[in-house]
């Protein structure tokens, strides 16, 4: 080695300190993936998710209480129609001319030439 070797040597581990590495206690902050005004409006915009359902719900319930109040209304009606048509048609049988002459002859009263009509009644 050479003297200029040496002295470099020398001069490099004299100016070396020897220090131990320190710690160095740093804060990290977390950033968070949702923000407090990205939870509110997370959480408001479910309340009315949720609103909009609860309405749907009952809105579907009440339109089919609905719907079956009518079928029965309109079962009851038919029903009514069947039973007047079935009047009518008795009301026709009962009101026959021979049938009013048997029933006139049977508690005697005498029919002279004379024709028996139907009356017709008019509804206003």
């Amino acid at each position: 080695m050479s003297v200029n070797h040496a002295t470099k040597w020398e001069t490099n581990t004299q100016y070396r300190p020897e220090t131990q590495p320190q710690t160095v206690v740093k804060k990290v902050k977390r950033t968070r993936w949702i923000t407090k005004g990205e939870k509110v409006i997370y959480a408001f915009a479910g309340v009315l998710m949720l609103a909009f359902a609860v309405y749907m719900v009952s809105y579907s319930s009440s339109t089919d209480t609905l719907n079956r109040e009518l079928q029965q209304i309109e079962q009851s009606v038919n029903q009514q129609k069947i039973a007047n048509e079935g009047l009518s048609f008795e009301k026709e049988e009962l009101s026959r001319p021979e049938r009013i002459i048997n029933i006139a002859e049977e508690n005697g009263l005498k029919i002279q030439n004379t024709e028996v009509k139907q009356v017709q009644s008019f509804n206003n």
